[in-house]
Parts: C-alpha cells; structure tokens; sequence
C-alpha cells in the first residue's frame, strides 16, 4: 500500500494594505444601521484589502467587472507567488522541487489559471503537472488536498505544492443592501501554500501530521444558500450568503464528523486538533456548539477571523499554521481540518501526527 501523504511545510500571504471595520465603514460612507451593525459585530478586527481608488471627496470609485478581473489576476498573482515563496522556505525546498502544483481559487476566472501564470513567475520546471480547482469556494482547499494527497501517494518522494489565492476585494459589490453587507463585512484577501509529499520507500517519512481520510457532506436542499453568480442588477459577479448558512453547517456537522470518522477507530473525544475554516463568527459557534467544542479548540479559527477576516479557500490553512508554530502537537496526536461553503458541502479530513 502507498505511503501517506503527509503535510510537510505551509506559507501564507496577505496583502500590506488592512482595514478596520471602522475604516471601511467610512472608506464606503455606509450609513444604514443595520449595515453598520454587521460591521461592528463580526468578530473581526482588520482585513487585508485590494480598495478601489478614493474619490475627491474620501469615499471610494466603483469598479467594473473589468478592472475587478485585473485586480484578481494581479493581486492574486502577487499574493499566491508570496505564499509558495513562503512554503518553499518552511519545507526547505525550492521550486526546482515541485512536481505537481495545484491552484484554488473563487474570486474571479482566468485562462490559462494561476498555475500556468505561477509556474512562470516562479521558474518551475515546465514538466511540472497542474491541475487549478475554480469556483467551489470556501471548501476547496479541502477538495483540492484531497486530489493533491492522491497525487502525493502515487508519486512517492516528489514534493506537491497547493495554494489557496482569493482576492474577495475582486469579488465585491456595494451597494448598501443587506445582501451585500453580509458579504462585504466579513471577507478579507490573502494566499495560502501548503507542501505534500509521501516518503519514498525506504526513505524515512517527511516532518509533518499524515493525511489519513476524507470525507464529504453534501446537503443538496441547501445548494443555494452559499452562491457566487452574476448579479443583473449591477452588470458584475457577487457573493451571496443565506442568513441560514451557520444553522445549515452546525445541523449537519455532527454526522459529517461521524462519517469521517466512521472505521477509523478514533473517537471525537480522542480528537486533539481542530482546523476549522473561518466561515464568521455565527458559523464558527454553530461548528462549536454543534461539535461540543471549547473556545480553546477553535481558538486559531477564531484567530484567523479576528485578524484577517474569512480568507476563503485558504483560511483553514492560515489556521494550521498557527498550530504549527504553537508546537503542542505530539506524535500519535489526532486532528481534523474542517471546512464548508457552497453546494452546500462539509468537507473533513482526518490527520495524523
């Protein structure tokens, strides 16, 4: 049987640029106080952010689908390259080392995708493999790590690279409904890079916790409640959440836990680690309640929140490598990463260090 594959080094990336709740508040001159209620009570401190440029009078230009797609493409250039960067340095690796690159991302559309445009950038080995995941938002990275685990296992001793590269300010519509506000409070911009590879045989296994399993969760009455489509009214693509979203993730969350678990004789109580996606501080206490975890179980995604708001694809990852610069964990320690968003799916995958 192939060796597991095994998480052997991350990187992130965000952009120079942060915001307060406050600041943004001003920066789109947002009176409504229901819309400021949002702001105020999101968990979040800053965010990272790609702004339109200020008008004369302070207040920020509207920007089309057009310049809303350069700003996806170079922004995420910027930020993706900075978290590989990253992630080759925390694996001691160089992209001469990469085998198989693996791109996420949401906030706009590219051909050819940000693995072509990286693979340039970075002078990877053009025999490099790619595969770019689009479109599946806030649970891709787990579907992603799914696919680049398997390619890990079948290529033993190569070293894979996955990034997660979200621009939400290329994703952003304002226009003072609630609709918009719910989105528009809560997602920030950033990159996140994670190294997978399966030792060799005979060769001793990387540094890092071993992906075990996966699992999905799919809940099909909900398939609308998570959507990024085309928005007829402002002629561009929008996010929408269904205020539903933290009561439809914590209903189902307990049985996605069960199935991943299921035959891998492991107990929830026997669960070490938690790597949960930063979905919003309502989604969160659904997860945790719903789970019966503590504040300190999610005290990374709660982190993450606070400091850069909902990442996207990559949040989860910015939430591992946290934990992995606390160094509690012990070897024989079990963790699992969870993430959801829209289809409307749970994903999980249980780990090993």
């Amino acid at each position: 049987m192939p060796a597991l594959a095994r998480l052997t080094g991350v990187g992130t990336a965000v952009p120079d640029t942060t915001y307060t709740q406050e600041h943004l508040l001003d920066a789109f001159a947002i009176t409504d106080p229901r819309v400021r209620s949002l702001f105020r009570n999101s968990a979040i401190d800053r965010r990272g952010l790609s702004l339109p440029p200020a008008r004369p009078d302070g207040t920020r230009a509207v920007e089309s689908q057009g310049e809303l797609l350069r700003k996806h493409r170079l922004r995420g250039l910027a930020l993706g390259r900075a978290a590989i960067e990253a992630c080759l340095r925390d694996t001691g690796a160089t992209p001469a080392d990469v085998r198989h690159l693996c791109c996420v991302t949401s906030t706009g559309f590219l051909t050819p995708g940000f693995s072509a445009l990286l693979l340039r950038d970075l002078g990877i080995d053009t025999a490099c493999s790619r595969l770019d995941v689009v479109g599946m938002g806030c649970n891709a990275g787990l579907n992603a790590l799914g696919s680049v685990a398997g390619w890990a296992r079948t290529h033993p001793g190569e070293l894979a690279l996955m990034v997660c590269v979200e621009v939400c300010s290329a994703a952003y519509v304002f226009d003072g409904t609630l609709r918009s506000a719910v989105v528009n409070s809560l997602f920030g911009d950033g990159a996140a890079a994670v190294a997978v590879t399966a030792p060799a045989a005979g060769r001793p296994a990387p540094r890092g916790p071993a992906l075990l399993r996966f699992s999905s969760r799919t809940i099909p009455e909900a398939v609308d409640a998570m959507r990024y489509d085309w928005d007829e009214d402002h002629g561009k693509f929008s996010f929408a959440l269904d205020p539903l979203v933290p009561y439809v993730v914590g209903a189902h969350a307990e049985e996605a836990l069960a199935r991943l678990l299921r035959h891998s004789g492991v107990l929830p109580s026997r669960v070490g680690h938690w790597i949960v996606h930063s979905g919003g501080k309502k989604v969160i206490d659904a997860v945790r309640v719903n789970l019966g975890l503590t504040r300190h179980d999610v005290r990374h995604t709660t982190g993450v929140l606070r400091d850069h708001g909902n990442l996207s694809s990559g949040s989860f990852l910015f939430s591992y490598q946290q934990l992995a610069a606390e160094d509690r964990t012990r070897p024989g320690d079990h963790g699992v990463l969870m993430t959801m968003g829209p289809g409307s799916t749970i994903e999980m995958a249980l780990a090993r260090w």
